[in-house]
């Protein structure tokens, strides 16, 4: 799993980097594949909603987007990115969602909007229509 996301991560270093950083990258380098098998990747290295933004960009657009990514996962700014850089991005940008996604179910659970979810709602909300 973490092997198409490091894939893609070096097609966007190599492809959305200015050119002197281009020139570091190894010839051949990975291009990344938009099928849809690849939407994990995606999810999981830019973030769901990010994920889906990308997929309204033309291929430059995408790529100088990933290049500015790229720099931000790049810690110590040395130009390159190691295993811990990238799994650190990683970890961030799940946790990220996770949180996102809880508010967004919050919204959904909480029905009297009092920013608490009493048993009454959590089982309105989950089995309504069964009950």
């Amino acid at each position: 799993q973490a092997l198409p996301a490091l894939l893609l991560l070096l097609a966007a270093g190599a492809l959305g980097k200015p050119m002197a950083r281009q020139e570091r990258a190894r010839p051949g380098a990975a291009q990344h594949d938009d099928r849809p098998g690849f939407q994990y990747d995606h999810e999981a290295f830019l973030g769901k909603e990010e994920a889906r933004s990308f997929d309204q960009l033309s291929p430059e657009e995408s790529r100088e987007r990933l290049g500015k990514i790229v720099d931000r996962i790049d810690d110590n700014k040395d130009g390159y990115i190691t295993t811990e850089e990238l799994k650190t991005w990683i970890k961030r940008v799940q946790k990220r969602y996770i949180y996102e996604n809880v508010a967004k179910v919050w919204k959904d659970y909480d029905l009297n909007k009092d920013d608490k979810i009493a048993w009454e709602e959590y089982k309105q909300a989950t089995y309504g229509y069964y009950l």
